[in-house]
This record gives C-alpha cells, sequence and structure tokens, in this order.
C-alpha cells in the first residue's frame, strides 16, 4: 500500500452540512455583513442594480411604488390661492354690498380721505376705457395668431380665441351685477346706481391680463416677460387709482373687480399652460420607441 497522499475533492472528503465559504470568495446570494437579510456585496458595498435601493412593501417583499401621475402639492397650494381666496373675498364683498354691512362705512370713509380729482387721476382712469383697453387685446391677439400660424404650432388658434373669449365674458359678468347689487354711486359723481363691481377695473384687468399672457410665450428673453408683467400691472393699478383718486368708484368697487380679473386671468393661464403642455407632448422630438 502506497503512501502517496489522496488528492482533495475524493468521496473521503464529504461532510454532513451546509459548504463552508472560503478566504477571498463571495457566494453569489448570501447576505450582508450586517445579517439584515438584505442582498449586498460580498464586501460590504450596495449591489448596481436598482433592487438593492428598493423598499419594502407593504407585504415584506422587495418592489417600488409606481409613480402617481398628478400636480405637485405646493401647485395646487397655489392654484388654491389664486383662485379660491380671491372668489372668497368677492362673495364676502358682494354679501356685504348688497346687505349694506358695516364694511360699507369702512368703504365711505376711505373713500372721502382718497378722492381728489385731478387731470391725472382722470387720465389714468381713462384707460381702462373699453375704447383703450380692448384695442390693444385685439392687437396682442392678431400677432399671437399670426405668430402660431407662421411657427406651425399646434392648436395655434387657443390662445387668441381664449382671450376673446375671456373679454367678451366681462361685460356678461359684470352688468348682471351691477344691475343686482345696484349700489349708488360716490357724492360726487351724479345720482345713479350700478356701480358694483368697477366695469373699468375689471376691463382693464382682462385687456392688459389676457394680452400679457398670451405674448409671453413669444418673447424673447426673461426680462422682456418681467417687463411685460410688470407693465401690466401697472397699468391695472394705475386705472384702479384714478378711478379711486376720481371718484368714479367705491374702493370696494375696484377690490371686488380684482378679485374677478384674478379668477379669470387664472383660469386662463391654467388653460394655456395645458395647451403648451399638451402640444410640447405630441411633438416627434419627446416620442419614443422606434420610428
Amino acid at each position: 500500500m502506497r503512501d502517496t497522499p489522496r488528492p482533495q475533492g475524493t468521496v473521503g472528503d464529504f461532510r454532513t452540512g451546509p459548504p463552508q465559504l472560503r478566504p477571498g470568495r463571495a457566494l453569489a446570494h448570501t447576505t450582508g455583513a450586517s445579517g439584515s437579510g438584505s442582498p449586498h456585496r460580498s464586501d460590504g458595498r450596495p449591489p448596481q442594480t436598482p433592487r438593492g435601493v428598493r423598499r419594502s412593501g407593504p407585504d415584506g417583499r422587495l418592489g417600488t411604488t409606481p409613480p402617481v401621475p398628478g400636480r405637485p402639492t405646493s401647485f395646487l397650494l397655489l392654484l388654491a390661492g389664486l383662485m379660491g381666496l380671491p372668489a372668497v373675498l368677492f362673495a364676502l364683498i358682494t354679501w356685504q354690498v348688497v346687505a349694506h354691512g358695516p364694511l360699507l362705512r369702512l368703504d365711505s370713509r376711505l373713500s372721502s380721505a382718497l378722492v381728489h380729482p385731478d387731470r391725472f387721476s382722470s387720465g389714468l382712469s381713462d384707460l381702462g376705457n373699453v375704447q383703450v383697453a380692448v384695442p390693444v387685446l385685439v392687437i396682442a391677439i392678431a400677432y399671437v395668431g399670426r405668430r402660431g400660424r407662421t411657427a406651425g404650432t399646434d392648436r395655434w388658434w387657443l390662445p387668441p380665441t381664449a382671450a376673446a373669449v375671456l373679454m367678451a365674458l366681462v361685460p356678461a359678468i359684470v352688468v348682471p351685477l351691477k344691475d343686482w347689487t345696484a349700489r349708488p354711486g360716490t357724492p360726487v359723481v351724479p345720482p345713479a346706481v350700478g356701480y358694483f363691481p368697477s366695469g373699468h377695473t375689471a376691463t382693464a384687468a382682462i385687456a392688459y391680463g389676457s394680452a400679457t399672457l398670451i405674448l409671453l410665450p413669444w418673447l424673447p428673453s426673461a426680462r422682456a416677460r418681467r417687463l411685460a408683467v410688470g407693465s401690466c400691472a401697472a397699468l391695472v393699478l394705475g386705472v384702479s387709482y384714478g378711478l379711486v383718486r376720481r371718484g368714479w368708484h367705491w374702493p370696494l368697487d375696484v377690490l371686488a373687480s380684482w378679485c374677478l380679473g384674478t379668477i379669470m386671468l387664472t383660469a386662463l393661464a391654467l388653460l394655456l399652460s395645458r395647451s403648451r403642455r399638451r402640444s410640447s407632448s405630441g411633438t416627434p422630438s419627446s416620442r419614443t420607441g422606434p420610428s
């Protein structure tokens, strides 16, 4: 019988029990060094596949929750503020006007302190006339429609049409409110009723605001867009100041028209934003998959 050593790995080397790891080797599906049960590499680093960063689901298995489409919470809060708060304030002011509430006494005292007719305030109030504000919107509508059609923009007709419809809604909303509330004017104007809300303020807000909103995508730079928004705000504030200073309207008349204009312009901005998103998602550059 030879005394030559037996080669390793023969039948006599079989042992009962799990295989033992050799130093420097890694087993494909062993747990990490921490023993937490999560799959890790033998050196303690997480694997390179996305599976290693998934969170466990309700049943304890690894998995990810699919993304739920929708708007971020901050956007919804902003939307609620831009439409909800003005709507509540408008309803409150209208209720006070109809019920002759105590808010009207404060409005009367504020008007008495602010009214001081002069030529400058009269000129500012004239910027809210239909003959001045509506032609500005018509020029913006014609420009945007021509630019959109020439550029081949999808649904190019929507911004001009929406702005025109919004402008047409102003008398359809304001005139019935004037007839219903039947608020008399300030002591400066001839005795009459139908001053709530301010039609000049609403006309200026919608005409200049709609023109600005439809022009913004076509302006060449952020500075030009800021200038357009600032000019629009200055025009509306100038008209409002002129109406109150001249005595054509009570301050609450102007404030109510601000609320009404904010609601309508926010609705227009949402419509235009949604239309632009749909147009951009339908462009060939944004499509995925084989052509």
